[in-house]
């Protein structure tokens, strides 16, 4: 549910801003608002899980996220509908760090890799296919519907959940939780984000300000915190430290190439939804076919190979999407790029994953991973918040197909050159084999 609507909503975001007369500036707060709220949270929703029973809490943020789905799913504007979906990250941040953290406390050491990895491709899979549904609700029915379909698929989730999966938790978590460092969290994303959204607004400097106190209240918070969100003893660890630094600038310019390629192709290229959703769809296969045997080849090969190499597939990928236009052929301009960077978005996911865990001890297998998602999300989030500022979209520039256009390509390179420094931080980072 998380990934797919992650995605889904990008197809979207046009047919919404027409339909609720939004700005790009409200688009962005419907993709950030969710994006905000689960990278500030779901180190939370990793403790908790750990505390109270990983499936527990992932029940929970299920029902929560459902429930979010479903005021979404009947917002009358945008405002409304900004809120709906910070609530979404509210239940997100729940439900997500448990998933994996529950593979982490019932899969044998040796079976991981194997399990990780088909958790990462069937959760890329839903990311990939998620704006071919989403374009297929929006052409057949309403965009409405992406967030409507949330409701069966959590009752489908509790009751897998309930039936089958084992609890499991860490028995050392502290009987005490970090809220302040989550009001921070919170704070310095949101400022921040707004800063880079309204910037040129009278309240952007203010906001950027408030984020960078929060910040840095954030930090030194941490350090003295008897139970803190984030243990500052996780990041004394090279590869646990390297691995957030390349997640965070694979999955800024991954959020940043949805966002703006989905978005080209109907704005600028004429295709309906649908059309675009359909476009994606290379990336989904490979996803679906190669994901589980990349982290089956981290496991021989060990992570510093893929984690490199797939990065840097990535961005030779995005330099192929550059030539999308008006005049779009999609099998020239859109099926190879989109093709190689599925290959190596497949090649990386798992390895990367499996890289983060093992360099953090296995009760920490809860805070660990939503430290992994918070800085994915939070390299989305700021992403998507900066690019169009930096590049001048403003306003209902998401309609225009000259002002859209001319960003474009400023946009992919931006993202190649960021997945290109993922690749070289890995080589010079990440070692040749996990401990163990």
């Amino acid at each position: 549910m998380t990934w797919l609507d992650g995605s889904a909503v990008n197809v979207a975001l046009r047919t919404i801003g027409e339909d609720l007369d939004a700005s790009l500036a409200q688009l962005q707060w419907i993709n950030n608002g969710y994006l905000l709220m689960l990278a500030s949270l779901i180190l939370l929703g990793g403790s908790l899980g750990d505390r109270f029973g990983r499936r527990r809490v992932f029940v929970v943020g299920t029902v929560v996220f459902a429930g979010a789905s479903v005021l979404c799913g009947l917002a009358p504007n945008a405002e409304v509908l900004v809120v709906a979906r910070i609530l979404q990250g509210v239940g997100g941040a729940l439900l997500t760090p448990g998933s994996l953290a529950m593979i982490q406390g019932s899969f044998r050491p040796r079976d991981r890799a194997k399990a990780i990895g088909a958790w990462s491709g069937l959760g890329g899979v839903a990311g990939a296919v998620g704006p071919f549904v989403g374009g297929l609700l929006v052409d057949q029915a309403s965009w409405r519907w992406i967030f409507l379909i949330n409701l069966p698929l959590a009752v489908l989730t509790v009751v897998i959940a309930v039936r089958w999966v084992p609890e499991t938790r860490d028995p050392h978590a502290p009987t005490t939780f970090d809220y302040t460092g989550a009001v921070l969290a919170s704070l310095a994303l949101g400022g921040t984000t707004y800063a880079l959204i309204e910037w040129g607004g009278a309240g952007a400097p203010w906001a950027a300000a408030a984020g960078v106190l929060a910040a840095v209240a954030f930090v030194a918070l941490e350090r003295r915190e008897t139970a803190p969100m984030v243990p500052p003893a996780l990041f004394r660890d090279r590869t646990f430290s390297a691995s957030n630094a390349m997640t965070f600038l694979v999955y800024a310019a991954l959020g940043a190439v949805l966002f703006f390629l989905v978005i080209q192709l109907q704005t600028v290229s004429g295709y309906g939804a649908l059309q675009a959703g359909l476009a994606t769809l290379p990336i989904t296969v490979c996803m679906l076919l190669l994901a589980a045997r990349g982290g089956e080849l981290g496991t021989r090969l060990g992570p510093r190979i893929p984690m490199t190499a797939g990065p840097l597939v990535m961005a030779v990928g995005t330099l192929l999407v550059m030539g999308v236009d008006a005049d779009v052929s999609y099998w020239v301009d859109v099926l190879p790029g989109l093709t190689v960077f599925g290959l190596g978005l497949a090649l990386m996911v798992a390895p990367l994953t499996a890289t983060v865990l093992a360099a953090a001890p296995d009760d920490n297998a809860g805070i660990a991973s939503g430290i992994n998602n918070a800085v994915a999300r939070a390299g989305s989030l700021i992403a998507v918040a900066a690019l169009p500022v930096a590049l001048g979209l403003g306003g209902d520039a998401y309609a225009d197909p000259v002002a859209f256009d001319a960003a474009y390509g400023d946009a992919m390179l931006a993202c190649a050159a960021l997945l290109a420094l993922g690749g070289l931080v890995s080589w010079f980072t990440i070692p040749r084999r996990l401990p163990g």
